[in-house]
């Protein structure tokens, strides 16, 4: 199953870039052998629309033409929140149901569009609190090599 992430705005060069490209690149290397691919990161360009509903609009129509099929996962402060165990084994599941890809999907400055986060297949918060996007790259990056490393029983993850 290929690992995709697709975010809103352009990360800039600097030391929260290369760290969420250390993790992705982790991620690679121990999730090969459990068939968990790509985690590529497609950057999109914020929308210039004159008002936030219609950036998201814009945005969310981007988001949709630039997914691969599969499962899609929205990151959203009013997500659910799930322990890094619970997230691996939804990984698996989703691997082992033979889903071509799990994109997980940032926002931009204004967020998701309400009817994206709506036809997501998962709705995901890593805590009820705002986040600036690069933390949530940073944050989603380590997770998903996380992931790779309680789904391969690598002692990474320690409870």
């Amino acid at each position: 199953m290929k690992i995709h992430v697709a975010a809103v705005g352009r990360m800039k060069q600097g030391p929260e870039r290369e760290l969420v490209a250390r993790y992705l690149d982790r991620a690679v290397l121990s999730g090969k052998p459990l068939a968990l691919t790509g985690f590529e990161v497609t950057e999109l360009t914020e929308s210039r629309s004159t008002s936030a509903p219609s950036r998201k609009a814009d945005e969310a129509k981007a988001l949709r033409a630039a997914l691969p099929e599969g499962i899609i996962v929205a990151l959203d402060e009013r997500g659910k929140t799930i322990g890094s165990e619970a997230f691996a084994n939804q990984l698996g599941r989703w691997r082992d149901d033979g889903r071509p890809a799990a994109s997980f999907v940032i926002g931009g400055a204004d967020g998701l569009d309400p009817d994206f986060v709506r036809a997501a297949d998962l709705t995901l918060s890593f805590s009820p609190l705002t986040w600036p996007h690069q933390l949530v790259r940073i944050m989603l990056a380590e997770q998903l090599y996380r992931a790779t490393t309680i789904l391969s029983g690598h002692p990474y993850h320690r409870e």
